[in-house]
């Protein structure tokens, strides 16, 4: 898994590391039951805070994609989510953003659509991401 933080994208160090850890595991790079590296080595090696690391493994957690555990480290969960009902989505999001890109939006116009929608299908009762 290779991450990559830019210090001078507006972005926030932890939520780059956060998006592209979660895109490793639902792109199928990292199995379930995957070691992450430890907070330490992963701060070292990307030249940002502990701190920074250890908030993007929070959310990541609380997004039901990790495991934290003492000695065992930080590994990709187990996936409740039949693979036939993961590819349907991931081809759907696909779609998407082959037909955001004809249309000349930029990633971020499509980030903020997806997200209302996700705010939407929850404010209806619809259940929220593992």
């Amino acid at each position: 898994m290779d991450v990559v933080v830019d210090l001078a994208s507006p972005v926030p160090p932890y939520e780059q590391i956060r998006v592209q850890v979660t895109a490793a595991i639902t792109g199928g790079q990292l199995e379930e039951g995957a070691r992450l590296p430890s907070m330490r080595a992963l701060a070292g090696d990307l030249g940002v805070a502990v701190g920074t690391v250890a908030r993007a493994y929070r959310e990541l957690e609380g997004s039901g994609l990790v495991v934290s555990r003492r000695r065992l480290g930080t590994v990709v969960a187990l996936s409740p989510t039949p693979p036939e009902v993961v590819q349907d989505v991931r081809q759907a999001a696909n779609e998407l953003a082959s037909r955001a890109r004809r249309a000349g939006l930029d990633d971020e116009t499509v980030l903020s659509f997806l997200r209302a929608a996700l705010v939407a299908t929850r404010a209806q009762g619809a259940p929220a991401s593992r």
